[in-house]
């Protein structure tokens, strides 16, 4: 490892009496450096800070710098974040794994301190509370108690964790949303460390990690096994992306939020194609979003398919730091190291726009109110066809947009008593409305909106249908302290929307239960009932088991829906409700405008709620406090534990590399069409009592009440393992329905898909997926990799990737096919009850031809498929079964 070749750009700033060194693009003299994106210029400012000839060459720098040309021909550069961010369901798995690999050094006779972070790693607590009361002035507390009810074993592990890795921060249960609490605390902007600058930029277990590219920090969404790398100093290796500019004009209209702005660019950039790309806003339009409505566009980045959605720093960005409590010396130094970078930019200025690598243009003043839905975030519906849209839905063949209704069931209607009052739902019934989800709660526009609906609602008269579950969990105290401060709380409150709890919540699927008298009502009618949700997912299965149509809405939307009742209502035409007179109220009696909106948030949101609710957020509850973890360096496994589980990952993994490149007449476990996403693969949600993972908590005797969600049991790879491919809305097509089912060839038997393949390899086979385009969309979850891992998957073979999920498979060691152009599963004549043969041979090279030898199908003996193994450095990481194996590896080799 040499030096750094580019200590000739060395450059020091004088602030505030301290000489701060960093590395000046500028001082490269290249003028290509103008031209490129910002989001760029990030990544070539980390190769040049970087460069040591070994893990970032000169060669990266010089792609980067070249990268009009590097982009088009796919080249691989490295990159460095500066950080790396984890929520609990994707970080208590890594902690885990990061445990096993002391464990697998030490036996193979390395020092396990090796593993150990490398950079600043911050884990925020979000994903386990759940909505189990609502509309209760009790409802936050007892959420609260039941979260560390059920958690307790996963918590007192995390706080191990941060006693025996060092730079591991643990933001504790009940402070917010992981990117909500990135945006207002943990971003750093740019980093100050060891007297050197340099750009925040980071990585997170979490798909929604680019929610901090609306304040101009590069970021995005990996899987557990990309971050644990990154955490051991490993760089990531990615093909320099194309980058999409996108250029805004004009101003929003009187009647639209960011969250309608957000769902426009969703249904335009999945219409234009943008997966495995950055893309970069630019442009006069905005200049006239705030940072919270930049952040909103930037949050959906993963529902647009892009890998980030960047809005470089300009002067909001610096006023959106002053408002969250950093200090004026921090803005001092944020400002003037970015100026001196080129990282800064007047969104007014043309001069400074860069050249894309293709453009589209919006006009702000087009937006008009929508929703999305009832299954994907990027079915995109104006407001003004919403209810013809979702009648027109339940006759519809079964699909995305269809739930394939016969026509004598579409005026079914269920009468039932709830709570001692008589109710009556039908198709199209909202049983959830919740404001939740960092994508909105961050915003203050969209928050205090709905703070405004609620009030004019209340003063009518107005109230919310009995059978709709609401809730209110904001991503931060600091929404609860604005909206105390402009006494919206209680009109909220009055509707039902009081605060349950500071995290996901409903967008992730913690929903909690309906109650009883609606659930019964719902699914023994086999009714198409709706969530509304203020979230960025929807797919199904994942808000509520029997919500079959889930739409994504603005806050004020989602009252608005709570109040009507139902999802088949005309708001131009028809009432949300009426006033104890019988007087009609529209919802444009009670909408408010944005003169009302400002000025709300001018006298409400204060700098001060910020450094209030932050100043002690790390020190956790009472709970949280009294819990007692252990203090060795290596973990304690408690081999009674149904939460925490020694995983089998390194357990036969020895010192000298051994690739395995054949795969042998394996069986296929599933064939698989379009849109399969980590939901399907390995849901997150609550575990059915038909489950094999519930058979194996009985057998260990947990009750029932005590299942807990798949999410929170991703420290135990037993259960994780039988939740794999467990999602009831799995379509396999060898069952033809939606179910968790397969059929095991050689007998004929239809079983549960973790039950087919431990029969499989009862049996000594081996295992292939074959599947659709889009395979592994949805949230970045490392378990649906190691889930199929655990199943005995050798390798996938689809028409297409989710970019995360891709890379996922192959840092676990999981082969990714991908059929050619044209082709799939079906178009080549295969049934999926076919034997396998694949061999990649001692050469693997990135994207090479692979055949597949095909015995069982007269009509197809072989087919080609390109290797989707992108770089040198993934192949590297598959020859040793995955990239936790090869960074053991190089620490028994340092």
């Amino acid at each position: 490892m040499s030096a750094n070749p580019f200590e000739k750009v060395a450059a020091s700033l004088e602030i505030n009496g301290r000489t701060l060194k960093y590395y000046s693009l500028p001082d490269l003299k290249d003028e290509r450096l103008a031209a490129l994106p910002f989001s760029v210029r990030v990544l070539l400012e980390s190769a040049v800070r970087n460069c040591d000839g070994f893990k970032v060459t000169e060669q990266d720098v010089e792609r980067i710098l070249d990268w009009q040309e590097a982009s088009k021909q796919s080249k691989e550069v490295a990159f460095k974040p500066a950080r790396v961010i984890l929520q609990d369901f994707t970080g208590v798995p890594a902690v885990v794994d990061l445990a096993a690999m002391r464990d697998a050094l030490k036996r193979l006779g390395g020092d396990p301190e090796k593993i150990n972070p490398s950079v600043p790693v911050d884990l925020v607590i979000d994903h386990s509370v759940q909505v189990d009361r609502f509309g209760t002035s009790d409802a936050l507390s007892y959420n609260l108690d039941m979260e560390f009810h059920r958690n307790k074993e996963r918590f007192v592990f995390l706080k191990w964790g941060a006693n025996a890795f060092n730079g591991l921060t643990i933001v504790p249960p009940g402070a917010g949303i992981v990117h909500q609490v990135n945006l207002e605390y943990l971003a750093r902007a740019v980093f100050e460390r060891d007297g050197m600058l340099y750009p925040d930029s980071l990585v997170g277990t979490d798909s929604h990690t680019p929610m901090i590219n609306g304040l101009g920090i590069v970021g995005w969404g990996v899987g557990g096994i990309e971050a644990e790398a990154v955490i051991c100093g490993q760089p990531i290796s990615m093909v320099l992306p194309k980058v999409v500019g996108y250029r805004l004009t004009g101003e929003l209209g009187p009647q639209a939020t960011a969250t309608d702005l957000v769902l426009e660019i969703v249904k335009n950039l999945r219409a234009h194609g943008v997966v495995g790309k950055f893309v970069e806003f630019y442009g006069p339009g905005v200049a006239s979003l705030s940072l919270a409505d930049r952040a909103t566009i930037s949050n959906m980045a993963p529902e647009y398919g892009a890998t980030i959605g960047f809005f470089p720093t300009d002067e909001k960005s610096l006023e959106y730091l002053r408002l969250t409590g950093r200090s004026e010396e921090k803005v001092e130094i944020v400002e003037r190291y970015l100026r001196a970078q080129g990282l800064f930019r007047d969104y007014n200025d043309a001069a400074q726009d860069p050249q894309y690598s293709e453009s589209l243009e919006l006009d702000l003043s087009t937006i008009v109110p929508c929703i999305a839905g009832p299954k994907r975030p990027h079915d995109y519906v104006a407001l003004s066809s919403s209810k013809q849209d979702f009648l027109s839905s339940l006759s519809a063949p079964v699909g995305f947009k269809g739930f394939g209704l016969p026509s004598d069931a579409l005026d079914k209607k269920v009468s039932f008593e709830y709570d001692g009052e008589q109710c009556e739902i039908t198709h199209g019934s909202v049983a959830i409305a919740a404001i939740t989800s960092c994508t909105n709660t961050s915003n203050p526009n969209v928050m205090i909106a709905a703070g405004l609906l609620a009030k004019k609602a209340v003063e009518k008269g107005l109230s919310v249908k009995k059978f709709v579950k609401t809730s209110l969990a904001p991503g931060s105290g600091v929404v609860t302290q604005y909206l105390e401060k402009s006494e919206l709380l209680p009109y909220l409150e009055k509707l039902g929307f009081g605060v349950v709890g500071y995290g996901c919540t409903t967008c992730i699927g913690n929903s909690g239960p309906l109650p009883a008298p609606v659930h019964k009502a719902i699914e023994e009618n086999d009714l198409v009932c709706c969530g509304v949700l203020s979230g960025n997912r929807n797919f199904e299965g994942r808000i509520h088991p029997v919500t079959r149509a889930n739409f994504l809405a603005s806050p004020p939307l989602v009252v608005a829906y709570a109040l009507a009742g139902t999802m088949a209502i005309d708001f131009e035409t028809e009432p949300v409700g009426c006033t104890p007179d019988g007087q009609q109220v529209f919802l444009r009696d009670v909408w408010p405008s944005h003169e009302e909106v400002a000025r709300e948030i001018q006298g409400s949101v204060l700098p001060r709620f910020f450094t209030e609710v932050y100043g002690n957020v790390t020190s956790g509850t009472e709970q949280w406090n009294s819990l007692e973890a252990a203090s060795e360096k290596l973990y304690p496994w408690d081999v009674e534990s149904t939460y925490i589980h020694s995983p089998p990952f390194f357990s036969s993994m020895q010192k000298e590399l051994d690739p395995k490149t054949r795969v042998s007449n394996a069986y296929c476990l599933l064939n698989l069409g379009d849109s399969i996403t980590t939901d399907h693969i390995s849901p997150a949600g609550s575990i059915s009592i038909r489950s094999p993972a519930a058979r194996y908590l009985q057998g260990r005797g947990v009750e029932r009440t005590d299942f807990n969600s798949y999410g929170s049991r991703r420290g135990n790879d037993e259960v994780m393992a039988r939740g794999t491919f467990a999602n009831i809305r799995l379509l396999n097509k060898f069952i033809g329905k939606a179910a968790p089912k397969t059929v095991h060839h050689p007998s004929g038997e239809t079983l549960d898909v973790f039950d087919a393949a431990e029969r499989y390899t009862s049996e000594g086979s081996e295992l292939v997926i074959l599947a659709g385009a889009q395979y592994g969309s949805g949230s970045s979850r490392d378990w649906a990799a190691k889930g199929v891992w655990m199943q005995n998957v050798k390798a996938v073979i689809a028409v297409s990737y989710e970019r995360i999920h891709r890379s996922n498979l192959i840092l676990f060691g999981v082969m990714p096919l991908q059929f050619k152009a044209g082709e799939s599963a079906d178009s080549i004549g295969l049934t999926g009850k076919e034997r396998f043969t694949i061999d990649l041979g001692d050469d693997i090279s990135p994207s090479m031809d692979v055949r597949v030898q095909v015995e069982g199908n007269d009509a197809v003996t072989e087919f080609v498929v390109t290797l989707r193994v992108d770089t040198e450095s993934e192949a590297t990481y598959y020859k040793n079964g995955g990239v936790l194996n090869y960074v053991i590896r190089s620490c028994l080799d340092q």
